[in-house]
């Protein structure tokens, strides 16, 4: 038995903003829990939430991991490149050479993402949340393949990917060389024991796996704070 991925969870300075970006360019719905910030709910094969929370640290660098969108057609990537910029997004440069197929933009709170252009093969049957794009290492792309107990689906030049058994986007990682870290993460995952498991259970098989804690126990807020092979932070839910 695996735990799940619950969220993936954004600092944000105004965490209700960020999530009325998400939500006009996903379409998914908004939900407000006092204990879990703000959230949006998936409207598709997703299979996990997006929370964001609040922070008074501002951005600094370029994040670790990113969400790449699909399009069917030019029209349709000009028409997401549009509405984002409509809701407050913006046009970066990262690097990326005029020849590239795909657009790179940010919200408002500058979280980076790519509108990739039609015929990419690789996030063929994804839908419009096609990737999760993450800077790391071929081991740790295997150590979330068992974490979460989704097959690997692309295993080359050091280049890993994940993708539930479910459907959904891939979560992919690109190998080395790595990015460094400014500060603590942007963005990171929030996961879920086993339905029918204990959570102390399963923070010794994530160990076993590879991972590390942080702290001695769960916070106030329920959660178990941990890290990757690659030193990504990520928590454990205590409670389903």
């Amino acid at each position: 038995m695996t735990g799940e991925l619950f969220a993936v969870c954004f600092d944000a300075i105004d965490p209700e903003g960020l999530a009325r970006f998400w939500s006009g360019i996903l379409g998914w719905e908004t939900a407000h829990d006092p204990a879990d910030g703000v959230a949006l709910l998936p409207g598709d094969d997703t299979g996990f939430r997006l929370r964001f929370v609040a922070t008074r640290e501002q951005k600094a660098g370029q994040n670790r991991m990113h969400f790449d969108l699909t399009s069917t057609s030019l029209e349709d990537q000009q028409k997401t490149v549009a509405r984002a910029l409509e809701l407050g997004g913006r046009h970066i440069d990262i690097g990326q050479g005029p020849e590239e197929s795909h657009v790179v933009l940010a919200d408002p709170e500058g979280n980076e993402f790519c509108v990739i252009g039609p015929g990419n093969n690789f996030l063929a049957d994804c839908g419009f949340l096609g990737a999760l794009a993450c800077d790391g290492s071929q081991a740790v792309g295997y150590f979330w393949s068992e974490a979460l107990g989704w097959p690997l689906v692309w295993d080359q030049d050091e280049e890993t990917a994940i993708r539930s058994p479910h459907g959904g986007p891939k979560v992919t990682w690109g190998g080395p060389p790595l990015m460094p870290r400014p500060g603590r993460d942007r963005l990171r995952f929030d996961l879920l024991p086993p339905a029918h498991g204990d959570w102390r259970t399963e923070v010794d098989r994530l160990l076993a796996l590879g991972a590390t804690r942080i702290g001695t126990g769960p916070g106030g807020d329920g959660r178990v704070t941990m890290a990757d092979p690659d030193g990504n932070e990520f928590s454990l839910l205590t409670t389903r």
